[in-house]
């Protein structure tokens, strides 16, 4: 159950009995809706659908429909989980956290090939629960680090979800956020609408209103004049893949907030675990970006609010260059340009 002192220990990510237990975020804030998983294709289809979102979640919950594939699987003489991997791997393309996890897990059940069906269902179980733990105690390390490049009195603008919701839980740029706001140094926080799926005024709101953090919504065509103010010091972020210069994908918007950052010498700060970089990509124009439906833009809840038949474009994420970016911060300490010097030396690249 929810946590009603707060969002801050939000568990959008459960796993009981052998069932995978998500928090329908498409309903919130109006209603919290649990449902429950039992194999990998339904898990699938949750990422797919939106009902978690959120890098690390969908990273967490890929490991997690493994495990259940598996002990689907448990009187059997073998695990074929070959359909498994490939059905969570096509759930979502720009996460680079959904690849991250399923390799973790297919790197464990290599690892244990020996053992009999049942002892390898169970590791994968304590496998993929290793993933969620370590990615709470990840966001609670990233908050700490964050938060100290926070100056006191500092008004914060958050563009999406990257909270308790899109994590195990704490949350990466809302860590970063709560540990501030504990130290008393932030005074408002700006949370961007974010079109179309509205994840900023639906879910950080929501979030940060119930842990009594001061929170006022933007609509996306407002940033640049409360930037231009000069009251905002820090837009604060998630993100979906670093690339090993430090370019970042993250959601639809979040290059537009990095110009008029630099235009208006507002800090850019991009908070994201290990398991978002690919250093595999020397750059982030190899990132590959999700194109979603049409029908996201054009409609709202389902009625239609443009033309019919008008098109539209729906780039789920961005790419944000590297040179406008302040600091990233992962769980292994603060990043700053050069970039790629320094996210090579910290992360072994």
């Amino acid at each position: 159950m929810l946590n009603h002192n707060g969002r801050d220990n939000v568990h959008a990510i459960q796993f009981k009995s052998s069932s995978l237990i998500l928090l329908d975020q498409r309903q919130l804030p109006a209603q919290e809706n649990y449902l429950h998983f039992h194999d990998a294709a339904s898990v699938a289809r949750a990422i797919t659908d939106m009902v978690v979102r959120g890098a690390p979640a969908i990273g967490i919950a890929a490991a997690f429909g493994i495990a259940l594939q598996a002990r689907q699987q448990i009187k059997q003489p073998t695990l074929n989980l070959q359909a498994a991997f490939k059905i969570l791997a096509a759930s979502r393309p720009t996460a680079v956290n959904l690849f991250w996890a399923l390799d973790k897990m297919q790197s464990a059940l290599q690892a244990h090939a020996h053992l009999g069906v049942p002892e390898q269902v169970s590791l994968l179980e304590e496998t993929a629960q290793g993933i969620l733990e370590d990615d709470i105690a990840a966001n609670h390390k990233m908050g700490e680090l964050g938060a100290s490049l926070i100056e006191h009195h500092s008004q914060i603008y958050t563009h999406c979800n990257a909270g308790a919701l899109a994590t195990g839980g704490y949350g990466t740029a809302l860590g970063v956020i709560r540990s501030a706001h504990r130290q008393q140094k932030i005074t408002m926080v700006y949370a961007g609408e974010t079109r179309p799926w509205l994840q900023g005024s639906r879910l950080t709101a929501w979030e940060l209103m119930a842990d009594n953090i001061p929170v006022t919504i933007s609509c996306e065509g407002a940033a640049g004049q409360l930037l231009r103010q000069g009251k905002v010091k820090w837009i604060i972020v998630g993100a979906d893949r670093i690339s090993a210069n430090g370019d970042v994908a993250n959601k639809i918007g979040t290059y537009n907030l990095a110009v008029l950052a630099k235009h208006h010498n507002v800090k850019l700060m991009v908070v994201a675990p290990t398991s978002t970089f690919d250093l595999s990509l020397q750059q982030g124009t190899d990132i590959p970006i999700e194109e979603r439906a049409s029908q996201e833009v054009t409609q709202l809840q389902g009625v239609q609010i443009a033309p019919h038949n008008c098109r539209a474009i729906n780039p789920s994420f961005d790419l944000t260059p590297s040179e406008l970016i302040d600091a990233i911060i992962c769980e292994r300490g603060i990043l700053q340009k050069p970039f790629a010097k320094n996210i090579a030396a910290l992360l072994g690249g």
